[in-house]
């Protein structure tokens, strides 16, 4: 079992920045993809970005490539999701993802993902 726990959400002018973490307990994470995905309301989850954590490789959606970045530091043991150039339709609950392979296959839904955090609520105003 991996337990994951999110955090760093909250309310932001539109163009700011935000960065969230999810800290990952219960297992090594060596051989796990791990990802992050959001949900606005009345809208299904989609991915964002995901983080090989072997290897470092990293995978983002068109939507937010050149605004987020995905990182992890193996001595924490947590995933980072920097977000900048935030936009209202960044507006979601922001969910952290694990995945028990070491390669990401894309392009990557929820379905491929074991393991889930409780989520944290972005919100970004006009």
């Amino acid at each position: 079992q991996v337990q994951l726990v999110e955090s760093g959400g909250g309310l932001v002018q539109a163009g700011g920045s935000l960065r969230l973490s999810c800290a990952a307990s219960g297992r090594t994470l060596s051989t796990y993809v791990m990802g992050w995905f959001r949900q606005a309301p009345g809208k299904e989850r989609e991915f964002v970005s995901a983080i090989s954590w072997s290897l470092g490789v990293t995978y983002h959606a068109d939507s937010v490539k050149g605004r987020f970045t995905i990182s992890r530091v193996s001595a924490k043991n947590t995933v980072y999701l920097q977000m900048n150039s935030l936009k209202p339709e960044d507006t979601a609950v922001y969910y952290c993802a694990a995945q028990p392979t070491p390669i990401i296959r894309g392009p990557p839904t929820p379905s491929d993902y074991d393991y889930w955090g409780q989520g944290t609520q972005v919100t970004v105003s006009s």
